[in-house]
């Protein structure tokens, strides 16, 4: 955008030109956000320049304009995005709020650009929270806009605001929307420095008369807890304190974030399981009756009458809601398999009630799934309930670091108060343009450290972005060799089978006996649905989207590691996934004079968490010139780093002669799991939601197969077809897959019959994978 020749008259203070220049900045942005495409405003530095001019002249208003015009720029480098900080900083001391929120928004989009280490990285954000805290002290409803700004400024870079957490403690007259919003700032800053200090406030909260507020108190002290772990102990003793006043919605709120703290910390706060079970009687909401049934079913071992009091909550079984019912026949099993001579009778009454008198499909469904499971084989029903359970972590409630982004470079608008892209609630989408923080630079991505990074995601963690690569050759060369790193390890009976028979008595009818009565097979609708218009949403009836038994392509073996790199060991390999496994399918060659023993093996830290999930077992010493063919079982729990490229497999094999290093890039389709069929309304919406600049496109060339062909062979490996469509003669295949550790890809295949050539687009919020999903595609429709 031109301001004017460059022989124009300098825009000194007061001028006339200042406020026209504002106004031409206001009617262009407002024009270029109606046309995205039109470029109006060409941005360059000469401009820039002229608006920070401008700036300090100009109304309230004009101010506002050319703010958030400034934060639509992205500097050339790290030099001009400060000296554009330097010039805005002044901004933040302006009496009017909405003046203080788009000078915000400029510095925390051009902080991005600064490196850690420079001295003005650290004057900025100490002169960033004094403004900040300003507008905390304006009318309620002023208060709560910069509270929710402050909230999204927080999960961005806590660091802002770590010394300030006692601007946050609730007032006495403070409106409820206004208490809460605090309290949840509060907890995103909670740490080690301060959290007697927080935690002294929210006992004090938990004592108020507003139910609401009391609730949250208490579920914040659950949240310090979870997060701030050398606070455990007093977080425990408090809800405790809490329960003896036996205030009833105290009492409730307590056991739900005790339950959690159970899981965070299992085995270290049990003890408190006696004061809970006190006070079962006074429970009488959903999920507090939930949680407690949890924990009975749980720790049934270490709880004498754990079977009377999880029958007392059964006599009223079709009373209570869904959640409940679900956790009750859990617990029940899980109590059943921990005692099996002592509840055979409670197992098969909840069992019935479950699969015979109840309407609900989870409830039936699940009912059926034990059934079948203690029917056939109670070891292996042991070891899926009474599995190790995953920790969890504190921060469930934050912002995905994508849209988190986008929501910065929209502070001080709705869109900050809603927490919600514009193109969530701004109808038709025209004008909206997605907006996203400039890239780091290598200086700031390399000081982040752990404090500053939002508590509970791993340096950015979508449930799809993988932490940076780290020094690899130090990994590998200090793996230690001993047993491999396995999965959650699996619950083993406490009974003999041999000696007590878990289903014998009064569950005959179980295990196929006179009486046995199979449950049935779940129905399968013969229609999955009909035509929903036109577009995307014209969608095509298909077949029901599982994993099929024939198992996903499995390439040939290939050398992995040469005998002349391995004193003699040649390694080959594959990879395979069948039903759900994934496997290293290894063949041992001993190429040396000599006999091979005490083989292990340990893979390094990789992108999606691979890890042997047992022992190499080479059962006999490798003899000289002889091969061994060994199925390594693979799981997807071990510590996660980005390697370059994605699927790069650093691995070490240990024998009695020597240890040996070797790499492999394994096939990503390996990844794709069995439910990553997505609903269609969830694709189409997934789509839309997807920032356009995460598409990427490809093309398949000498495919001769047709649509069919095409959508069963990428359902074998988990690339399931949504939706189907024709448009102009060419047939449009709309698809999803989801990879272990939950990103979804969403694919459009284009197929012009009799065209071996097919196009395909991939969108996902992790980008970096849709190379490698590309890959997935050729090898699978090409083999």
């Amino acid at each position: 955008m031109s301001l004017g020749p460059s022989n124009a008259p300098s825009l000194c203070p007061f001028h006339p030109l200042n406020q026209v220049v504002a106004n031409a900045v206001a009617a262009l942005s407002e024009i270029a956000e109606s046309h995205p495409s039109s470029n109006l405003l060409d941005l360059n530095p000469q401009s820039i320049n002229k608006l920070l001019t401008a700036l300090n002249e100009c109304t309230e208003w004009g101010q506002i304009f050319i703010l958030d015009c400034l934060a639509n720029y992205t500097p050339k480098d790290d030099r001009e995005a400060q000296s554009i900080c330097e010039r805005v900083t002044p901004r933040l001391s302006h009496a009017n709020s909405a003046v203080v929120l788009s000078a915000v928004k400029v510095l925390m989009k051009f902080m991005e650009m600064l490196s850690k280490d420079l001295d003005y990285y650290g004057t900025l954000l100490k002169k960033l929270a004094p403004p900040l805290v300003t507008l905390l002290s304006a009318e309620p409803e002023l208060q709560y806009v910069a509270l929710r700004n402050i909230n999204l400024i927080v999960q961005k870079r806590p660091e802002i605001l770590k010394h300030e957490m006692k601007v946050f403690f609730v007032k006495y007259n403070d409106p409820i929307y206004v208490k809460l919003e605090k309290l949840d700032i509060m907890i995103r800053l909670a740490s080690q420095a301060n959290i007697a200090q927080v935690l002294a406030e929210l006992k004090e909260y938990a004592t108020e008369v507003d139910v609401d507020f009391v609730r949250k108190a208490v579920r914040a002290i659950g949240r310090c807890a979870i997060k701030v772990e050398q606070s455990a102990e007093r977080c425990v003793s408090t809800l405790l304190d809490l329960i003896q006043t036996k205030v009833n919605y105290v009492v409730q709120e307590a056991i739900v974030v005790i339950k959690d703290i159970f899981r965070k910390y299992p085995n270290k706060y049990e003890s408190v399981i006696a004061t809970l079970c006190e006070n079962l009687d006074s429970l009488d909401e959903p999920e507090a009756r939930a949680a407690m049934i949890w924990i009975v079913g749980e720790y049934a071992e270490r709880i004498d009458n754990a079977d009377e009091l999880l029958e007392s909550f059964l006599e009223g079984f079709h009373d209570e809601s869904t959640q409940v019912q679900l956790q009750l026949l859990t617990a029940i099993v899980k109590l059943f398999l921990k005692k099996p001579t002592e509840t055979q009778e409670l197992v098969q009454q909840v069992l019935s009630l479950a699969t015979q008198d109840s309407d609900n499909p989870d409830l039936r469904d699940r009912g059926y799934i034990y059934w079948r499971l203690l029917s056939t084989d109670p070891v292996a029903a042991k070891e899926v309930v009474l599995a190790e359970k995953p920790l969890i972590s504190e921060e469930t409630d934050l912002i995905e670091p994508t849209l988190l982004d986008e929501l910065i470079c929209y502070i001080g608008t709705l869109a900050s108060v809603y927490h919600k892209p514009p193109s969530a609630f701004v109808e038709g989408g025209r004008g909206v343009v997605h907006k996203s923080l400039p890239p780091r630079t290598a200086s700031s991505e390399s000081t982040e450290s752990p404090e500053t990074a939002p508590a509970g995601v791993p340096s950015g963690e979508q449930p799809d972005v993988i932490p940076t690569q780290g020094d690899l050759l130090g990994d590998l060369l200090n793996l230690d060799l001993g047993p491999p790193v396995s999965g959650p390890p699996l619950a083993t009976s406490s009974v003999q089978m041999g000696t007590v028979d878990l289903l014998g008595g009064g569950l005959d009818s179980l295990i196929g006996g006179p009486n046995f009565v199979a449950p049935p097979a779940a129905a399968v609708p013969a229609n999955l649905g009909a035509s929903m218009g036109s577009g995307l949403s014209d969608l095509f009836d298909l077949t029901s989207g599982v994993g099929t038994l024939s198992g996903s392509y499995v390439a040939p073996k290939a050398v992995w590691l040469p005998a002349m790199k391995a004193k003699g060991l040649e390694i080959s390999g594959t990879f395979t996934r069948q039903v759900g496994s994934i496997s290293m399918d290894l063949q041992l060659t001993n190429k040396a004079l000599q006999v091979m023993t005490d083989f292990a093996i340990q893979f390094n830290r990789n992108s999606f968490g691979l890890a042997p999930a047992a022992p190499l077992q080479v059962h006999a010493p490798l003899s000289p010139n002889q091969t061994v063919e060994i199925s390594l079982p693979l799981n997807t729990v071990g510590s996660v780093m980005k390697m370059e490229p994605l699927n790069n497999l650093q691995v070490a094999v240990k024998n009695n002669i020597d240890v040996f290093y070797f790499s492999t890039l394994y096939p990503l389709h390996i990844l794709f799991v069995e439910d990553g069929k997505m609903d269609r309304q969830m694709f189409l919406a997934t789509w839309k939601d997807i920032p356009n600049e995460n598409e990427a496109q490809f093309q398949i060339r000498d495919c001769p197969l047709n649509a069919e062909a095409v959508s069963s062979r990428l359902q074998s490996s988990n690339i399931f077809t949504v939706a189907k469509r024709n448009v102009e003669g060419q047939d449009m295949l709309y698809q999803s897959l989801k990879l272990t550790n939950g990103i979804w890809v969403l694919a459009e295949l284009r197929i012009q019959p009799g065209n071996p050539s097919f196009t395909l687009s991939l969108k996902c919020r992790a980008p970096e994978v849709s190379q490698h999903v590309y890959q997935a595609y050729e090898t699978i429709l090409k083999n």
